[in-house]
């Protein structure tokens, strides 16, 4: 088995002695220098160690200052089951899961009409070059970057309709537009993983260029067998709390 580089073991230190309290929130973490000597490692292997902690939100830099623990603040995502139909008609499930954090939601989007590619053709059951609505989002807690969503529902399924527009209707949420328009959503799918951040999706979430890691649900929602939207989520590592709560019927 290969052996953990050193700037990642230096961090898997210092995020256990995060999480065990021995750095509680407000605490400064060794400098550079200092994990230089007790870890016999360069300059570069330090500030990349510190680089990873700080792309997953659990520290922040201070001019002048150093590195300091952050205060514990996730925003906690919840996939609550039922709930998504009757708290999404008027509210974003995003700026519900905010305001239980105590968290005031913004976002930013973009929707346009687009042709699906093999990917996205494939997990919406369509051809590819069908016509489909692609919608880009930038999530904000407190005016932090907390997510970006990317989001595609084939137009074969809203073309034409009051919610083909995803934000322009009074409906708000997937599952509310659908109910709007007859189609009774009654399952989704997600697959989360992890891996290291794009460059724009870096930038985006104002994350550090290097060794910055995102968690990246697919999700689709489906009526029946009908898959009637999927995105593509990302969060940054360490700053979104994933909760599910599934209902025993």
């Amino acid at each position: 088995m290969p052996k953990k580089p050193a700037y990642l073991a230096i961090a898997a230190h210092l995020r256990a002695a995060i999480q065990s309290g021995s750095l509680p929130a407000g605490a400064k973490l060794p400098s550079e220098t200092q994990l230089m000597r007790q870890y016999e490692v360069s300059r570069t292997v330090a500030k990349w160690a510190i680089s990873v902690l700080k792309g997953e939100g659990v520290v922040e830099g201070r001019a002048g200052s150093g590195v300091y623990v952050r205060a514990a603040r996730q925003l906690v995502r919840q996939a609550p089951g039922r709930e998504l139909r009757t708290t999404s008609g008027s509210t974003s499930p995003f700026a519900r899961d905010a305001g239980r954090a105590g968290q005031q939601a913004t976002w930013e989007h973009d929707s346009r009409h687009d042709l699906a590619d093999d990917r996205i053709a494939a997990r919406l059951g369509v051809e590819p070059g069908a016509p489909i609505m692609r919608t880009t989002y930038r999530f904000l807690a407190d005016g932090e970057p907390i997510q970006l969503s990317t989001s595609y529902e084939p137009l074969n399924i809203t073309g034409g309709s009051p919610v083909e527009w995803p934000e322009a209707g009074s409906a708000v949420g997937v599952v509310a537009r659908m109910d709007a328009i007859g189609i009774r959503i009654d399952e989704f799918v997600e697959r989360v993983t992890l891996r290291a951040a794009l460059e724009a999706e870096a930038e985006a979430l104002a994350l550090p260029a290097r060794a910055a890691f995102v968690h990246v649900i697919e999700r689709t929602y489906y009526a029946g067998e009908m898959p009637v939207e999927t995105a593509d989520i990302v969060l940054p590592g360490g700053r979104y709390e994933l909760v599910y709560r599934i209902p025993v019927e």
